[in-house]
């Protein structure tokens, strides 16, 4: 693959992150396929920006950084990643988290489920073969999978591990949607953007992948996130009755 015209862009936003950042990089460089990679930086104070510019200087053709003033909530930086992915002309746009619970070596995996396979979305989940969750103190694991089944029961998604952040996205499905009609900013996030793609009528893959919780750094996880995505989903599902969503002109299946 040629290196000036790449075609995939991997979307990580940081905030506090200065124990993984720079191993995270070199991972996703270090795979055949030439991935690109866009950090979305919240104004860490413990100087992960500082770190990324230091690789810049190293990778000045494939690694790319937005700062911004603050922590502004997962779904605002993703919404502001893809936003600069579509301006820059990337086929496939990714999700993933800069702590390693998301395997790099995943990536030419989901990016092979949207490239030759049909799908617009590719999710890299934890739930469709079992529950492939390692280190996670059992009550965490439980809450995570349950969560995944009540967002299943409740909109009728026909997907597995509906919260999963590690996902890949044909541009046209970021095209169809409404970004800025995207509500939720924290854990719900993941949830409304796959409702939304399920409903605009694209197609859906997971594919099977083993998620290890951080060993570095503080999870950014806590109980008022996880209430945005039990109500949330509610409010979701109700608000889609009376919404009418855009359709994917590719419907390709």
């Amino acid at each position: 693959m040629n290196m000036q015209t790449p075609d995939s862009i991997v979307i990580i936003p940081t905030y506090n992150e200065r124990e993984n950042i720079e191993n995270i990089i070199r991972a996703v460089f270090a795979l055949e396929h030439g991935f690109h990679i866009l950090i979305i930086e919240d104004g860490s104070p413990d100087g992960t920006a500082a770190i990324v510019k230091t690789l810049q200087q190293e990778f000045p053709e494939r690694l790319f950084m937005v700062e911004r003033k603050g922590k502004l909530g997962l779904g605002t930086a993703y919404i502001a990643g893809f936003k600069w992915a579509l301006q820059h002309n990337y086929e496939y746009i990714f999700e993933m988290d800069a702590d390693f619970s998301h395997n790099p070596q995943d990536l030419p995996r989901l990016y092979k489920a949207c490239a030759e396979k049909g799908a617009d979305v590719a999710i890299g989940s934890r739930y469709v073969s079992g529950v492939n969750v390692v280190n996670w103190p059992m009550g965490r694991v439980l809450m995570s999978y349950f969560a995944s089944k009540y967002v299943r029961f409740i909109t009728g998604l026909p997907i597995h591990d509906t919260t999963a952040g590690f996902v890949c996205y044909r541009r046209s499905v970021l095209e169809t949607i409404n970004l800025d009609g995207i509500r939720f900013k924290g854990y719900a996030f993941q949830i409304e953007m796959k409702f939304t793609a399920y409903k605009c009528g694209f197609n859906i893959k997971e594919v099977p992948v083993i998620f290890i919780n951080r060993e570095l750094g503080t999870s950014k996880m806590n109980s008022s996130i996880f209430g945005e995505a039990v109500f949330g989903v509610i409010r979701l599902k109700w608000n889609s009755l009376f919404h009418k969503y855009p359709k994917s002109t590719e419907n390709r299946k």
